[in-house]
């Protein structure tokens, strides 16, 4: 009997790692796929009960195909301009924040951040640069693992309820629960509200002609990450954009460049859409979620954005169902 469940567990072993293998090159995009899927499976509900589950999803994927089709085309024209111009801004953003009399511990996460942030963006670039197939093969790989996200989400759901053990399905379903609260805060909440942010401020930037392209691009990244810092937000960057124009000579495009960044980046947005987003927001601390964001990042790449909050969260609740477990053996014991 003890042969027998060697040999299955070898096996089984065995198994897994081929699996691992064959997912491991694509799993970025499946990870990407099935986060877009979580952001606008609401929007895809809504679609469904008037069009129908299918032709709702076939309609959104079309969608993100034509957006990540031209994205393809501008990472191969901008890419480079992007590059240089997210290089600087990254730099002189380090620089000035390097200026203050910080802790010597959050003085070393910034030079290491400082350090490790353009070289991962260089690595991610070059990796793409010399390689657009795999640029596009990995882009169809996250259509389709879109596509069946959002087909199959009721079923994949009620899936991976039945495969919970009934003996531990308690602490199963609150692990389920703090990952979903802490996805809906970070994908829901600050990723979804961030993009649109850097989104407003690359088209101004490009529109009123404070930058190129691709330095409107690399403004609008930039502004993304921005938005994850306390206090630090879009309005910094709108502003010296601001600033540069009126230097520059040109007072009333900055008057007018600075009333389209107010209504679209800050912080008009942040009046009217911040306090609905926030009621929403439940069970995410914003410091575990800052350090989740940076230290998932440094562990995993641009994926940890997303695995480095949620595994913080199901550390979270695993240490609240331990300190429960002990002080209810106590009350039991006394």
């Amino acid at each position: 009997m003890e042969l027998e469940a060697a040999i299955w567990l070898s096996i089984s072993l065995i198994i897994l790692y081929l699996v691992w293998e064959t997912i491991s090159p694509i799993i970025s995009p499946i990870i990407i796929a099935l986060t877009l899927a979580y952001i606008l499976y609401p929007l895809h509900e809504r679609l469904s009960s008037m069009i129908g589950n299918r032709i709702s999803a076939f309609t959104l994927t079309g969608v993100l195909t034509i957006i990540t089709f031209l994205f393809i085309i501008g990472y191969a024209l901008w890419i480079n301009d992007v590059k240089q111009s997210l290089a600087y801004y990254i730099n002189a953003f380090f620089q000035w924040l390097l200026g203050f009399h910080l802790p010597m511990a959050i003085y070393d996460l910034i030079q290491r951040l400082a350090k490790d942030i353009p070289k991962r963006f260089e690595g991610y670039v070059l990796g793409y640069t010399y390689s657009l197939p795999k640029l596009s093969f990995q882009a169809v790989v996250m259509l389709f693992a879109f596509y069946g996200a959002l087909v199959n989400a009721r079923g994949l759901s009620e899936e991976v309820h039945s495969l919970i053990p009934q003996g531990n399905r308690e602490l199963a379903l609150k692990l389920m629960g703090s990952t979903e609260k802490t996805l809906h805060s970070i994908l829901r909440g600050w990723l979804a509200f961030s993009i649109l942010k850097g989104t407003a401020i690359a088209v101004g930037f490009y529109a009123f002609s404070v930058s190129s392209a691709g330095g409107a691009i690399a403004v609008g990244i930039f502004t993304v990450i921005f938005e994850l810092l306390p206090v630090i937000g879009g309005w910094m960057i709108w502003l010296a954009g601001a600033v540069y124009l009126f230097t520059s000579g040109h007072a009333l495009v900055a008057l007018a460049f600075s009333a389209y960044s107010a209504v679209f980046v800050s912080p008009v947005p942040d009046y009217l859409l911040r306090s609905k987003m926030g009621e929403r927001e439940t069970g995410i601390n914003s410091f575990i979620s800052l350090v989740g964001i940076f230290g998932g990042y440094l562990a995993f790449g641009i994926v940890g954005i997303i695995l480095g909050p949620v595994a913080l969260s199901l550390l979270g609740t695993l240490l609240e169902e331990w300190k429960k477990t002990k002080e209810l053996k106590a009350r039991t014991s006394s």
